[in-house]
């Protein structure tokens, strides 16, 4: 048997309807913040992993220097020339001053 309730019925499936809609939307509202949050935490990831790979670059560099100070004697007289001023006995050394301006000192 199929008894027509008329307009009930159709009132009845659109309120269902609704009622399903409304919920679908509050879950959305409740997990959009987390949304987010896991957007941000994805940006903030990725800009350390660039950092850490810049850090890990400068530590290779770091490492390479020091190697080079321990084992290459060439290396040390080179950085002993250039921050100390040295120089062998038979060169002569030339210092070279920045020119100096008449510019008016604010």
């Amino acid at each position: 048997m199929n008894v027509d309730l008329g307009i009930w019925s159709k009132l009845t499936k659109v309120v269902v309807g609704l009622v399903v809609l409304a919920f679908l939307l509050l879950i959305g509202m409740y997990y959009l913040p987390l949304i987010h949050q896991n957007e941000r935490m994805r940006r903030e990831i990725l800009r350390l992993d660039a950092q850490l790979q810049k850090e890990e670059e400068k530590s290779r560099q770091l490492k390479n220097e020091i190697e080079a100070l321990r084992n290459d004697p060439k290396t040390i007289e080179r950085l002993t020339r250039e921050k100390l001023g040295y120089a062998r006995p038979d060169e002569t050394v030339v210092r070279f001053e920045p020119a100096t301006t008449n510019a008016p000192v604010r």
